[in-house]
């Protein structure tokens, strides 16, 4: 609004400047609230330009691969670590059964993978063990003591044959945990 406008109305003057000033007021505000707009605008549009050139649809099948990376990593950490409960688990029953040597006797065991993905398999494992115990008793510790030939006092020098057989006796029975 201009002042001449306003006198041209035959408005006095002083009533003209304080039309004008509040008139002033309200121009201030309505420039202010457009500054902020504008300054709004050109960060928005800054923003957007750092979009430019970007393929969304190649951005989805990113994401799609790396969830799917993802999910077989978690699939083959949680294959390990079952892998790695189930051996403690078949270690333990060795252990347990009194095995001498854990590997040997889950090499005649054989097929792991089955007592593995068993439902009950502390009860699988020792089934399985008393199988391998029952045809190969040797790998397991015996409950009765070993029965050990002792020399005995004879008249004269003892004879070093005898001695030889009583150490292979005392051998196989340690072994075999049976008399000859």
């Amino acid at each position: 609004m201009e002042r001449k406008f306003l006198e041209d109305l035959g408005i006095a003057s002083d009533l003209v400047d304080k039309i004008i000033n509040e008139h002033g007021k309200d121009i201030n505000t309505i420039k202010a609230q457009r500054d902020t707009y504008k300054t709004q605008l050109d960060t928005t549009k800054a923003e957007l330009k750092k979009f430019d050139g970007v393929n969304v649809e190649d951005l989805r099948g990113q994401i799609t691969k790396l969830q799917t990376d993802l999910s077989a990593k978690e699939n083959e950490i949680a294959e390990k670590l079952s892998d790695i409960e189930f051996n403690s688990a078949l270690e333990s029953a060795i252990k347990a059964a009194g095995g001498r040597n854990a590997k040997a006797i889950t090499a005649l065991i054989g097929d792991t993978k089955t007592l593995k993905a068993s439902k009950n398999q502390e009860a699988d494992i020792k089934a399985a063990l008393e199988a391998v115990k029952k045809d190969n008793d040797y790998l397991f510790e015996s409950a009765k003591p070993p029965y050990v030939v002792a020399s005995t006092s004879g008249a004269g020098k003892p004879n070093p044959d005898d001695k030889k057989a009583q150490a292979n006796e005392a051998l196989r029975m340690l072994i075999t945990g049976k008399e000859a």
